[in-house]
């Protein structure tokens, strides 16, 4: 999906990490919400409280998600999974567009 209709826009920034990431949160009339941001390159861990699906519109990065040992390579239209309550590491290797959808 290249652009959302119908979607109230928050307009305050997520900023994190200095500003190595920045995100917008866009909220749906189905009460849904998502952010659309971009990763500098860099490393950086993340905690989260809802489940997110994370899709790398473009960009490369390295993804260590919990429970595993062994870092993940994403690209540009690749994604990945990560449960509620819970930390993952990136190693962004490239400016990285992305859209995180979360999941309740």
């Amino acid at each position: 999906m290249s652009e959302f209709k119908n979607v109230t826009v928050i307009r305050e920034a997520n900023i994190y990490f200095g500003g190595k990431v920045v995100s917008r949160t866009i909220l749906f009339p189905d009460g849904s919400k998502k952010t659309l941001g971009v990763m500098l390159p860099g490393e950086y861990e993340f905690n989260t409280a809802e489940k997110e699906i994370m899709e790398i519109i473009s960009g490369d990065l390295t993804v260590l998600l919990p429970g595993s040992q062994e870092w993940r390579q994403v690209s540009g239209g690749q994604s990945f999974e990560v449960p509620a309550g819970s930390k993952f590491s990136l190693k962004v290797k490239t400016v990285s567009d992305y859209c995180c959808s979360f999941i309740k």
